[in-house]
């Protein structure tokens, strides 16, 4: 029965269809977008749109970006977003296991609650512990990631101090086109799922629906020895319409949505690791977005975004496991506990509903040819509820805040680029935060030379963990901050086929929030324990990167990462340091480097070599703890057969390496996926 479901779900995948907009860029460069599917083939300009909410050319923009296409993602047969994240500059991926466990993502020293996600200008970092989760999150029917590096609080507002990651859905042009894939592979592994996208007069669709399940990867480390599989089951569809409107204006429709299955492993009472039998979590996410781009008159544009992303997370703790540092077996109930064999732990339930929603109204000013100037306001709603976690007073489950920014962009003979803006947060909840940032470069065309640099502060809002976790908050926190610096220079050479780049980073953050146990710091509700502003702590290092085409077919490219991380005694830190030390789980080194070859048109082959440096899993740096260095190689070819079809196959750790991102989760051993990819037009 389950094998007939497959084979339905892949007919269905193949002809039937879904709808889902993409974001639409509110300037002239936009509206050539918006109207340019009236044709069959649509080349999209290369264009920046998070550095500033406006669309730019990569040559003019000011800020330190990078750029993922869906196309390097479909190529290199990437199944996850955080999986594509891992190959870039200044950013350190992690997840707690295998598929559907805990991943994140920081950038350049800071922690996972300050580097902002959005998918189709949705917030949805959890309002719980300010993190986005990316497990879920495939990489199908993504045209693109913009990774914007340092603190970006003026145009963002909070969560912001590391950076911004903005993933957009594509938007469909040309002739209706459907497709489908199915892929088996280790870990008893079984992807398939299904496209449909196209454009017919004022309408654009694009649309995708997978299923992935996979079983017997163990959370923990297996080389721990953890025996028990632990298996993921996600369910996604995305849709992206959209329609342009009289007077070149333009308005579309985004939705996502994935239900995903996961057990888990974790820790025994004494926070050893442990092999967890049953231990399970179910998570829903419905992410909406719809936008209105308009043309008022030559010089205005105005831009209304409506948004939310509501998500259902529902987890038990299992019943039994295996404590891997004892080697002995563990129960949660003290009537049936192995005799003689070990000890106990508490289970626990938890099922947690957060919802995130955000209008903002934007409008931009062209004042002259060298002047843009963008003012815009935005009001943000955060929610959490969850029995025994925030209590029932509404106040205590939300937070609320109302913002306005403005920026101005100048533009002299195509050369000289500045921007310059502000922003105010007023919260409901505790103190407002004013932000700034000022940006600047200058290109020389004779030599394709760009220099830049950009100097901003930032904040983060405490979450509702922070302020109102039962027993353990502290209504009285105020706003992390930081101070960001980078400076950097871009050299195109040959015609392009060589990019070169270069940056230096600063950052410092103050006020940072860590848990205390001096009930004396907390508030009367907290008389255990509580989290307080105390902590400071500084990151700085260089940023390089590299593109090449060496040969027609043969393109090479790659990028270091150099990262000092500083976490400084104070005497009101909750535990003594004994000096600096570095921030937890980051690499002094770390570097990719990709190779792309395609011999023929219908074959390609793809390499992409991965290294992390040393780090420590804690603060308190115990050597027990202490992450080595690691080397992984992943390697994909892809032949396409026939006009309409393609088989491709993709080997992970390709070399085996044993290696942990975090302590003592499990990374994937030597592993093995082929599938087989049909597309064909439509007859409309």
């Amino acid at each position: 029965m389950h094998r007939v479901y497959r084979c339905l779900l892949f007919v269905f995948a193949v002809s039937g269809w879904a709808l889902y907009p993409q974001f639409s860029h509110p300037s002239a460069f936009a509206q050539d977008i918006a109207m340019a599917d009236k044709s069959d083939v649509v080349e999209t300009p290369d264009v920046v749109v998070s550095a500033t909410k406006t669309p730019l050319s990569p040559k003019q923009v000011t800020s330190a970006v990078e750029v993922i296409t869906g196309e390097e993602l479909e190529q290199k047969k990437i199944k996850t977003v955080i999986d594509g994240l891992r190959l870039s500059s200044g950013v350190f991926a992690t997840s707690s296991g295998g598929p559907g466990t805990e991943a994140t993502v920081k950038m350049r020293g800071a922690f996972a609650r300050h580097t902002l996600v959005m998918i189709d200008g949705v917030i949805v970092n959890s309002p719980t512990d300010g993190a986005y989760n990316f497990a879920n999150l495939t990489a199908e029917n993504i045209d693109r990631i913009e990774i914007l590096r340092g603190a970006q609080s003026m145009l963002y507002g909070s969560d912001a101090i590391g950076g911004v990651i903005s993933i957009y859905t594509k938007k469909g042009t040309g002739a209706p086109r459907v497709g489908a894939f199915m892929e088996y592979g280790s870990f008893a592994t079984f992807r398939e799922g299904g496209h449909l996208s196209g454009a017919k007069g004022p309408f654009d669709f694009s649309a995708s629906v997978s299923r992935w399940d996979t079983s017997n990867f163990s959370a923990i480390n297996y080389r721990r020895g953890a025996f028990e599989g632990d298996g993921f089951h996600n369910t996604q569809v995305s849709a992206k319409v959209g329609a342009a409107v009289p007077n070149d204006g333009r308005v579309e429709f985004n939705m996502r949505w994935y239900d995903s299955r996961t057990s888990f492993d974790g820790f025994a009472d004494s926070q050893e690791a442990a092999d967890v039998f049953g231990a399970r979590s179910t998570s829903r996410n419905l992410i909406l977005n719809g936008t209105w781009l308009q043309p008022l008159t030559t010089w205005w544009t105005t831009k209304l975004t409506l948004s939310q992303a509501n998500e259902r997370l529902r987890s038990h703790s299992g019943n039994a496991g295996f404590n891997l540092i004892t080697r002995q077996f563990i129960s949660a109930n003290p009537n049936s506990c192995f005799p003689n064999l070990g000890t106990c732990f508490s289970p626990f339930s938890s099922d947690l509903e957060i919802l995130n929603r955000r209008v903002e109204w934007q409008n931009d000013f062209q004042i002259g040819k060298v002047l843009l100037v963008t003012a815009g306001y935005q009001l943000r709603r955060e929610e959490g509820d969850s029995p025994g976690f925030y209590g029932t007073a509404e106040p205590t489950r939300t937070i609320s805040s109302n913002a306005g920014f403005a920026q101005a962009q100048i533009n002299l003979w195509d050369r000289l680029f500045l921007t310059a803006g502000g922003r105010h947060d007023s919260y409901n909840r505790f103190e407002d935060a004013t932000t700034y940032r000022v940006t600047g470069g200058y290109l020389v065309k004779e030599t394709g030379t760009k220099f830049r640099g950009s100097y901003a502060t930032g904040f983060k809002a405490p979450t509702l963990n922070d302020l109102h976790f039962q027993g353990f908050g502290n209504p009285n926190l105020k706003p992390e901050k930081s101070l960001s610096m980078d400076l950097g220079v871009e050299q195109s050479l040959f015609n392009d086929r060589l990019q070169l780049n270069a940056g230096y980073f600063w950052n410092r953050f103050q006020d940072l929030i860590q848990i205390t146990f001096d009930g004396s710091q907390c508030p009367p509700s907290s008389p255990f324990g509580c989290p307080i502003n105390v902590a400071d702590a500084k990151t700085q290092g260089w940023e390089f990167g590299f593109k090449a085409e060496i040969i027609k077919g043969l393109e090479i490219r790659g990028q270091y990462t150099y990262t000092l991380t500083r976490a400084f005694d104070t005497a009101a830190l909750p535990f003594p340091l004994g000096g600096d030390k570095r921030l937890p789980r980051w690499p002094v080194d770390q570097a990719t480097v990709s190779f792309t070859y395609q011999p023929i048109d219908a074959l390609r082959l793809n390499v992409d070599y991965r290294f992390i440096g040393a780090r420590n899993n804690r603060l308190s740096n115990p050597a027990s703890e202490k992450l080595g260095v690691f080397n992984v190689v992943n390697l994909s070819a892809s032949y396409d057969v026939t006009k309409n079809w393609q088989a491709y196959v993709r080997v992970d750790n390709l070399f085996n390496e044993k290696y942990e991102e975090i302590f003592p989760f499990g990374t994937p051993i030597r592993s093995i996926f082929g599938g087989v990819k049909a597309n064909y037009d439509l007859p409309l």
